[in-house]
């Protein structure tokens, strides 16, 4: 262990923030009335805050300079007969998602003040659940060692099956449950074969699974080619459903339009985000000839991704599932970014998966305020009509939302898609020209959405609806202000991710994968021959002039 285990601390704090709010709410009046109405808010709400408080501590101690190096790093035995080590720390992006994480929550748990109808008892058991899965998402992203990752990847499912199945709204909400833990748990056993195969070809020993004994190993004693391909198959087909990437998406769009808001701001906004964390951190470190062979498959599944979501999109009826379409287009420009094996877009996926946490919760967190106020709880945009005059604050945040969700210029979201396709152009300019439909297709997608839901003749029975109120306001603020400030000062965040995207292409040096040159897209690339006659004629030109104007100084 080095120093104080804040990340130790991250991980624990929630735990026990849980089971307060079970625990305590329940001895409160048998679980009902106001007073323990006021005790399951406030315990979950501090608990959230407690644990902001403890992530400014992990920065403190975290040395942004050296923000490609795992920091705050502590190892302990835990199943020694196999290898296995409790072993977690922090490069920048890592510590970057769990900021994501950990800001989120209060978020949600401030959204979600009225939800389940005013049951206490509901409403307890949510709110624990919320918690205990932000241990988990804080886990899972500093988690070093494999073993331990993938037993962290799939005990998040637990939280969220629950989340959607049992306080989720609509019918079929059971079924988009399932259809969620059937997909995560058929990448997942993918993957726990997967490493199994990659412990029997590592080092063995008590810390076998230690990811970067792995790597070190691995470099030093190269699989066969079929292996490794096919344990970078495993993984990444764990990590594509998790994403989640065309065409293992479609249990995305069920559970999003079938979970309660906040839920499906934590499941795409940062649990997602897992999928594309894996691919960096493990993918391509762990298997780095296999991730150059199947690169120009995935940048075309990602190409696809991109164009697919943004097309669904825009013929949804329905809110929620609107803004999960729009998320399996974001995930196609972050896997582009990884993929294309350049610094600047690894830079930009890794910094791309923050912004689209930030953009994503505060559409889901406004969408699920609009549905609130609607006097048939409906997700439909049919059912809406001319709010911004009704409820302009609402129509102005949700607007300034949908702008980052298009990556406007002077927010966030602009500044990791540019870079993204520009570090895309350096290594497959026809995958980035394609890319940028995206961009054009979430215009219509955002403003289209907009001008059904907000724009025009105030729908009948909508005249009379509440705008944002103080809490509210309090829950989307800050994610507006991130937008903003990191749409014009975006240093901060790039510090994080900077260094890491280097130290991921020296992982894919033994591959033979090096940081392409940035050049002149429109200037011509000269071929040999080309080149010797630009030679020949400056040299042409040169013996010509040079005897000239030594004859004319002599005379």
């Amino acid at each position: 262990m080095n120093g104080f285990p804040w990340l130790t601390l991250l991980v624990a704090w929630p735990v026990v923030g849980a089971a307060a709010v079970w625990l305590t709410a329940a001895a409160r009046t048998r679980g009902v009335g106001p007073g323990a109405l006021r005790a399951v808010r406030g315990i979950a709400l501090g608990a959230a805050l407690v644990e902001v408080a403890l992530l400014v501590g992990a920065f403190t101690a975290f040395d942004t300079a050296a923000s490609g190096t795992v920091q705050l790093a502590e190892t302990y035995a835990w199943i020694p007969q196999i290898g296995a080590s409790y072993a977690v720390g922090a490069d920048g992006v890592a510590l970057a998602l769990v900021a994501l994480a950990v800001v989120l929550v209060p978020l949600v748990v401030g959204a979600a003040w009225k939800e389940q109808e005013g049951d206490v008892r509901r409403l307890r058991h949510y709110l624990a659940l919320v918690l205990l899965l932000e241990a988990f998402m804080v886990a899972v992203f500093v988690a070093r060692d494999v073993f331990l990752f993938y037993v962290l990847f799939e005990a998040m499912l637990i939280p969220v099956y629950f989340m959607i199945g049992g306080f989720g709204v609509g019918a079929r909400r059971r079924y988009a449950a399932v259809k969620f833990l059937l997909f995560s748990l058929a990448g997942g056993l993918i993957m726990l074969a997967a490493v199994i195969a990659l412990y029997l070809h590592g080092p063995g020993g008590p810390q076998g699974f230690l990811t970067a004994n792995l790597v070190e190993h691995l470099a030093a004693n190269p699989m066969p080619v079929t292996t490794e391909r096919l344990l970078f198959l495993g993984f990444f087909l764990a990590f594509a459903i998790k994403a989640p990437l065309f065409p293992v998406h479609t249990w995305l769009p069920d559970a999003a339009q079938h979970a309660p808001a906040g839920t499906s701001t934590l499941l795409v906004g940062v649990l997602d985000k897992v999928g594309t964390f894996g691919m960096l951190t493990l993918c391509l470190p762990l298997f780095p000839s296999a991730s150059a062979w199947a690169a120009p498959v995935v940048i075309v599944l990602a190409v696809v991704s991109i164009l697919y979501g943004a097309l669904m999109a825009i013929g949804q009826s329905d809110l929620m599932r609107l803004i999960a379409y729009t998320s399996v287009s974001h995930f196609g420009f972050i896997v582009l970014g990884i993929f294309a094996f350049t610094t600047t877009s690894v830079a930009g996926s890794s910094l791309y998966m923050v912004n689209h946490g930030i953009s994503t919760g505060a559409l889901f967190l406004l969408a699920g305020f609009l549905v609130a106020r609607h006097p048939e709880r409906s997700q439909r945009l049919t059912d809406y009509g001319g709010l911004q005059k009704v409820v302009p604050v609402l129509a102005g945040t949700f607007l300034v939302a949908g702008l980052s969700a298009l990556s406007l210029p002077g927010l966030s979201t602009f500044v990791s898609e540019i870079m993204v396709l520009l570090g895309t152009f350096t290594r497959s300019p026809w995958a980035a020209l394609v890319a940028v439909l995206g961009v054009v297709l979430a215009a219509l997608y955002v403003l289209l959405t907009y001008q059904k839901v907000f724009t025009g003749r105030t729908r009948e029975g909508l005249e009379q609806l509440p705008d944002l109120g103080g809490r509210e306001k309090w829950v989307v603020a800050p994610l507006i202000a991130l937008l903003l400030v990191l749409g014009f000062y975006p240093a901060p965040a790039l510090d994080l991710v900077d260094e890491p995207a280097e130290v991921t292409l020296s992982d894919l040096a033994p591959a033979g994968v090096e940081d392409p040159p940035r050049t002149d897209p429109f200037a011509p690339d000269p071929t040999p021959a080309a080149a010797a006659d630009v030679a020949g004629v400056v040299d042409t030109s040169v013996s010509d002039t040079v005897p000239t104007t030594a004859e004319g100084s002599e005379s």
